[in-house]
């Protein structure tokens, strides 16, 4: 079986029990780690996830794994996080989560051309960003994957602020 049959099969597997848990499960990466395996599950909701939906999940996919027994038999460390800030904004739920942060995207389009401005809202269809005061309203397919961008002072009067 190829690695990306195997990363199929566990996609498949865990999806249903991240979303019972109420998660979104984003990633799934098995890597060589000496004598072991190192698997990656990165989960993320609407809510964000803390330490303790870590752990919630960590459980949940500890005992699928477990009971299916598709790890094999040999050992392997199992690592759940949440998406790092340098995730690529692929698909409408995670341009929705960033809403109110400043990010950045290829326009495809438009020979190597950015998108550079502060999301005010995201739907199913598109994506609302505020650049340099100017209101632009895109849709997702004239998008390239989109990056937050991160800001060390930002005017707790710009538009989108969450407060954060």
């Amino acid at each position: 079986m190829s690695a990306n049959d195997r990363r199929a099969r566990l996609v498949q597997l865990l999806e249903p029990a991240v979303a019972a848990a109420g998660f979104d499960l984003e990633a799934v990466e098995v890597t060589p780690a000496g004598r072991r395996r190192l698997l990656r599950v990165v989960v993320d909701s609407d809510d964000g996830v803390d330490l303790d939906a870590v752990a919630t999940v960590s459980h949940t996919v500890s005992g699928v794994l477990d009971d299916s027994g598709a790890m094999g038999d040999a050992p392997y460390v199992l690592e759940v996080s949440s998406p790092g800030v340098d995730r690529p904004l692929t698909e409408p739920r995670h341009w929705r989560r960033a809403t109110g942060r400043l990010v950045r995207a290829p326009l495809p389009a438009d020979d190597g051309a950015t998108l550079e401005g502060r999301i005010l809202a995201a739907d199913d269809d598109g994506v609302t960003v505020d650049v340099d005061g100017e209101k632009r309203r895109m849709g997702y397919g004239e998008l390239g994957p989109g990056r937050i961008q991160v800001e060390f002072r930002r005017d707790p009067d710009t538009p989108g602020d969450d407060g954060e």
